[in-house]
């Protein structure tokens, strides 16, 4: 971890511990989901620096945050791949062959939900809804919605990412 990296880890452990401070100038335990959030929102994931760092600065045991961080889905310990493809699972999504674009991105990708590859390039992942229905089935690479996708054209897509053709979702 870099020196800008852990200036980043300070800074986010202040400001955001700010509004969990008591009088006596110790963190109250409410502050451990909050902060967990706004490290893994500007670093990407929780590398285990942060967490060394929140226990040295609210005196929370490491078990104790390593416990809610595995807890909690939404916490990551490793980076996201370049390209973080996110599938709708959601019920307009399935009725519309959700399934077999996640069926077709674990061939592709040879990777499960919540997996990367190898060489860290894919990251694949789904959710529940994304509310975008009318547009179903949906899958996000980064921030870009491709909707009404079928097998062929998500094929396509990581192909197109792989050979380093369009790469719009950067």
């Amino acid at each position: 971890m870099n020196a800008m990296d852990k200036e980043k880890i300070t800074t986010v452990i202040e400001k955001t511990g700010q509004a969990y401070m008591s009088d006596e100038g110790k963190y109250n335990q409410d502050c451990l989901i909050p902060m967990l959030q706004a490290l893994q929102q500007v670093l990407g994931f929780l590398p285990q620096e942060a967490v060394e760092a929140l226990n040295r600065a609210t005196g929370i045991p490491v078990s104790r945050i390593y416990g809610v961080i595995s807890f909690y889905e939404q916490f990551k310990l490793e980076p996201d791949g370049k390209y973080k493809i996110t599938v709708c699972r959601g019920t307009a999504c399935h009725v519309h062959g959700g399934e077999k674009i996640i069926d077709t991105i674990r061939e592709i990708l040879d990777i499960d939900e919540g997996g990367k590859t190898a060489d860290n390039l894919f990251s694949f992942d789904t959710v529940p809804c994304l509310g975008a229905c009318a547009l179903a089935p949906v899958v996000v690479i980064n921030k870009t919605y491709h909707g009404k996708m079928n097998t062929q054209k998500t094929r396509k897509r990581i192909e197109q990412i792989r050979s380093g053709e369009n790469r719009s979702d950067d």
